[in-house]
């Protein structure tokens, strides 16, 4: 225990934190005045388990139950409340020089990803069950950040408010839009394909390396009547030919790999019209280029990597393109977050019963670890709207939140219930 209680010594300023050691000895850090958040320790190693690596011993101690957080509070609070105090400037790496280096290295050679490597990737992510994902996503099953023109909207409303903003930054229309073809580049469940179909009339190729995500994208576009019009493709986007009138990639560039990027913009480049307007929609860095921490790397996102901005202007340029917007959103993801942390959190026994009980605590952990990322971290989200042409684009950008408005006012937003969905769609293997 002596480790990790020099640790947190440092560490814990703002607030109270309380640890009970697996024999029964209380340790309390941080303000004494402030409100306890207590957790316990279950076994004689799990102090020193934490201590030697924290950004990873702590995830593994809390999925192995070697570390309970005391009611009223959970993980997420604990997480929020560490990492507040870490971004103060304490800091909880214990890492030398020489071991960051080597860790550096080994998260760099993670993000080469070659195709038979980039496919298990996803699959490691995104093939578990489809009730898992309905549990806590929208009805939609967006899994990328919302878009919360109100904090206060819900889950819903604010995933048809991002739909909207990507449509309106890629300059459809319901008029002209209709002989368009637009690519989107890992496509999800299908969602945003089928919104630019239903809104603009465009033929849309979405191609994803997650077989059940296909599968049930191509059940949806055939429930819908527009199988001919809207259509899926387990296929590396590396392998994709023609030509597109438009492009998306939402949350697909976190899992190309930093050594890609200009692999990436390079086929993209070749895919779209001379005319046409590429949106990237990605996780971002507020500051430079680093690296995936290893327990994400370990258990979520294999050869994943959150890029800075720096990194993906820089393979841009190199690759026939032109900037023609950048946004950047901050808290956003923060929202959506906490919203899906909530949402599993409520269905637990559920969870469990699909899986069992590790699986849910390590997803806990990473949607609230994620959560603070983006509200005390160095997380972001991006907008990149890129063209061949800067002729393809208005002067101005008042289009954008002109036909954002449009769109979100065209869809009403659906109720999000606690009882698990009977529609067949959406429950079937």
């Amino acid at each position: 225990m002596w480790m990790l209680d020099q640790m947190l010594k440092r560490l814990i300023r703002k607030g109270q934190l309380i640890v009970i050691d697996h024999d029964g000895t209380h340790y309390a850090y941080g303000d004494p005045a402030a409100l306890p958040l207590a957790i316990r320790l279950t076994d004689s190693g799990a102090a020193l388990h934490i201590a030697r690596d924290p950004r990873v011993g702590a995830g593994e101690a809390y999925m192995d139950g070697r570390l309970v957080v005391e009611p009223p509070h959970d993980i997420r609070d604990m997480i929020l409340l560490v990492m507040r105090n870490a971004s103060s400037g304490s800091g909880i790496d214990r890492k030398g020089p020489f071991r960051r280096l080597a860790q550096a290295m080994v998260a760099k050679a993670d993000q080469i990803n070659l195709r038979a490597k980039a496919s298990s990737n996803v699959v490691h992510h995104y093939d578990l069950t489809r009730q898992f994902y309905e549990l806590f996503l929208d009805e939609d099953r967006q899994y990328t950040m919302a878009y919360f023109r109100d904090p206060e909207n819900t889950l819903e409303r604010a995933q048809i408010d991002k739909k909207a903003l990507i449509a309106a930054k890629l300059r459809l229309s319901p008029e002209q839009s209709a002989g368009m073809r637009v690519l989107d580049i890992g496509c999800g469940w299908g969602g945003l394909a089928l919104y630019l179909n239903r809104h603009f009339g465009c033929e849309v190729l979405g191609v994803s390396l997650a077989p059940d995500q296909v599968r049930f994208a191509q059940e949806r576009a055939q429930a819908a009547g527009v199988a001919d019009k809207v259509k899926f493709q387990l296929i590396d986007y590396r392998d994709v030919t023609g030509t597109f009138d438009r492009i998306t990639s939402v949350g697909m560039i976190e899992h190309v790999g930093s050594p890609h990027f200009g692999e990436y913009f390079a086929k993209t480049n070749d895919l779209l019209d001379p005319q046409g307007i590429m949106l990237t929609h990605t996780i971002g860095r507020t500051g430079p280029p680093g690296t995936t921490d290893k327990w994400t790397r370990k258990y979520i996102f294999p050869g994943g990597y959150i890029p800075a901005m720096s990194e993906l202007v820089a393979a841009l340029e190199k690759n026939g393109w032109e900037v023609g917007d950048i946004e950047v959103l901050r808290y956003h993801y923060a929202h959506t977050l906490a919203e899906w942390y909530r949402r599993a959190t409520l269905h637990r026994e559920e969870i469990i019963a699909l899986y069992d009980e590790r699986l849910f605590r390590m997803w806990q952990f990473y949607l609230a670890g994620a959560e603070q990322s983006f509200r005390h971290g160095s997380m972001v989200n991006f907008h990149i709207q890129s063209v061949k042409s800067r002729s393809a684009l208005p002067m101005t950008r008042d289009y954008i939140q002109t036909e954002a408005a449009r769109l979100s006012a065209m869809d009403e937003a659906p109720e999000w219930h606690l009882a698990k969905r009977t529609d067949a769609l959406f429950t079937s293997e």
